[in-house]
């Protein structure tokens, strides 16, 4: 889990250098922004497989259960990360401006998204549970759980607080 979260870390320090960098080149900054948001997000992914990975400690038979469940839960997880990206850059384009109106509409959409990712993780601690196991279930929803909170306070502490 360390080793997850220096490497979140790193890679976020990373991608926030590189888009200070593109500030002097508006012409590019989005697409590079876009690019290094997807590659970020690609990295995350390796990270939290190799983490989850170790630390489920899945015997072959339970593996080739729980990996295509995972596939499943990580693909709706994904979707949903597009829609907090794009909540992401429309509270970096608002910022600045930010009127009460706007700063409702960030604020519910954010809590919308939470809902939504705790429904999409009952759903899926249901179906490892029938699937796999119980405790299975149990070990992947504290260990993805660990993992999105690291993720979360990172993205978070990363923007700059409404004035």
């Amino acid at each position: 889990m360390k080793r997850f979260t220096v490497f979140a870390a790193s890679s976020i320090m990373f991608a926030a250098a590189l888009c200070a960098q593109d500030a002097a080149k508006p012409e590019h900054r989005d697409a590079n922004i876009q690019a290094y948001v997807d590659l970020l997000r690609q990295d995350l992914k390796k990270g939290k497989v190799a983490v989850l990975t170790e630390m489920m400690a899945l015997t072959p038979e339970e593996a080739s259960k729980f990996w295509p469940v995972y596939n499943e839960y990580d693909k709706e997880l994904s979707r949903l990360g597009d829609e907090r990206v794009a909540l992401i850059k429309d509270y970096a384009e608002n910022y600045g401006s930010m009127s009460d109106q706007k700063v409702v509409e960030i604020g519910r959409k954010s809590l919308d998204l939470e809902s939504r990712r705790t429904a999409i993780k009952k759903k899926y601690f249901d179906r490892l549970s029938q699937t796999v196991s119980p405790k299975t279930a149990g070990r992947f929803l504290q260990i993805e759980s660990q993992l999105l909170m690291i993720i979360d306070l990172q993205v978070a502490s990363s923007l700059p607080i409404v004035d």
